[in-house]
């Protein structure tokens, strides 16, 4: 029974991850268009960017392998899993497939917010995996563990050009109503989201993966500049 139950844990504990790390890259692409429309003649930014897509897009295969290996599904969990997406909600007003990418390239301070935003999730993401390495439960599964470690090597490299290129345009450091947020989200994902997927016994598990026939031009767009 205890077996089963742990075995449930990390399944959400996955769950969660692969579809924050899918949900990460496929909002970056917007990003990217963003940035070559408005910074083009910043190449290293534009190339960490790029690098920080690619490495989101590294984790959510190695999550999917971990299941495929595991001969089931992720369970199905939806964007009040995602700490991007809530906090998109909680300092634009909306999601973010509804955020306007123009306006956000035209306003400098949007800008500045959305890269604030995106520096603030990958340092708290940095932060949880510090405390996931550390948890027994967690390395006890060697293929996870495995995942994990690599992805607190990446990411430093994913928060810290947003803070360079803050820092370089006066973009400002993050505000107290964008960290507030962040807490509240990783707070309420924490303590309540994990909770309730976990003791839900009729909670599915998805019927396809993620990336299913998703378009990957964007790259190919990108390799091309």
């Amino acid at each position: 029974m205890l077996q089963k139950a742990q075995r449930r844990f990390l399944d959400v504990l996955a769950s969660i991850y692969i579809y924050n790390e899918h949900r990460g890259y496929s909002s970056i692409d917007r990003v990217l268009l963003a940035v070559r429309a408005r910074h083009s003649s910043e190449r290293w930014f534009i190339d960490a960017v790029e690098k920080h897509r690619r490495d989101e897009r590294k984790h959510y295969l190695m999550f999917k392998k971990y299941f495929e290996d595991l001969g089931r599904m992720p369970f199905a969990v939806d964007k009040s899993c995602g700490h991007i997406d809530r906090l998109i909600r909680l300092t634009f007003g909306c999601s973010i497939d509804e955020l306007d990418t123009d306006a956000v390239t035209a306003d400098d301070e949007l800008f500045f917010r959305l890269c604030r935003i995106i520096m603030i999730t990958e340092i708290r993401g940095m932060n949880q995996l510090d405390i996931l390495l550390e948890d027994k439960l967690v390395t006890s599964d060697e293929r996870l563990k495995k995942i994990f470690e690599v992805i607190r090597v990446d990411e430093p490299s994913h928060w810290t050009p947003y803070r360079d290129w803050l820092e370089n345009n006066d973009g400002g450091k993050p505000k107290w109503n964008e960290l507030t947020a962040d807490w509240a989200v990783h707070k309420s994902l924490v303590f309540w989201k994990v909770p309730s997927v976990y003791l839900n016994p009729a909670m599915p598990r998805r019927t396809n993966w993620q990336d299913d026939g998703e378009a990957q031009g964007i790259m190919g767009a990108a390799a091309a500049v």
